[in-house]
């Protein structure tokens, strides 16, 4: 009777198995923790433990939006200083900020474009519009801000 009980069990175990689309042994796992403790929550994790609490979390994404100038290094010195607890590295609050979908943003450099020059492009550009491919082809054209 008991390899009866054994062979249904495994049955359904792999019925689970294949609904989860998790490997059989997952679940024989699982029920058997489950059978034993009462209890099928998953164990704490063997990795380091976070040097910062969720409230510093939330501290570092609310002071990065609102003062957007302020550097990762910046924001590092103002938790240290707000916080209690070890200060802070400058990696740690930049990987919080990425967690928290904020990233740096590097600017963008352009020389704006005087009315007078848009003018002299425009009129450049309606002037050789009817340049055939062989007249450009001697012409150089650098990428030269002055």
């Amino acid at each position: 009777m008991e390899g009866c009980q054994y062979v249904a069990s495994w049955y359904k175990t792999t019925a689970v198995a294949r609904e989860l689309n998790v490997h059989r042994s997952v679940i024989h796992r699982l029920w058997s923790h489950y059978q034993k403790d009462q209890n099928a929550s998953r164990r704490r994790g063997s990795g380091r433990q976070r040097i910062t609490t969720t409230a510093d979390d939330r501290y570092l994404l609310q002071r990065a939006r609102r003062r957007r100038t302020l550097t990762a290094r910046q924001l590092a010195s103002q938790l240290s200083a707000a916080a209690v607890k070890q200060p802070k590295s400058c990696q740690t609050v930049s990987l919080r900020l990425h967690e928290g979908g904020l990233f740096a943003e590097q600017p963008v450099v352009c020389l704006p474009l005087s009315p007078a020059y848009v003018r002299e492009r425009l009129h450049c550009s309606r002037g050789h519009r009817s340049w055939t491919p062989e007249q450009w082809a001697h012409i150089l054209f650098t990428d030269v801000s002055i």
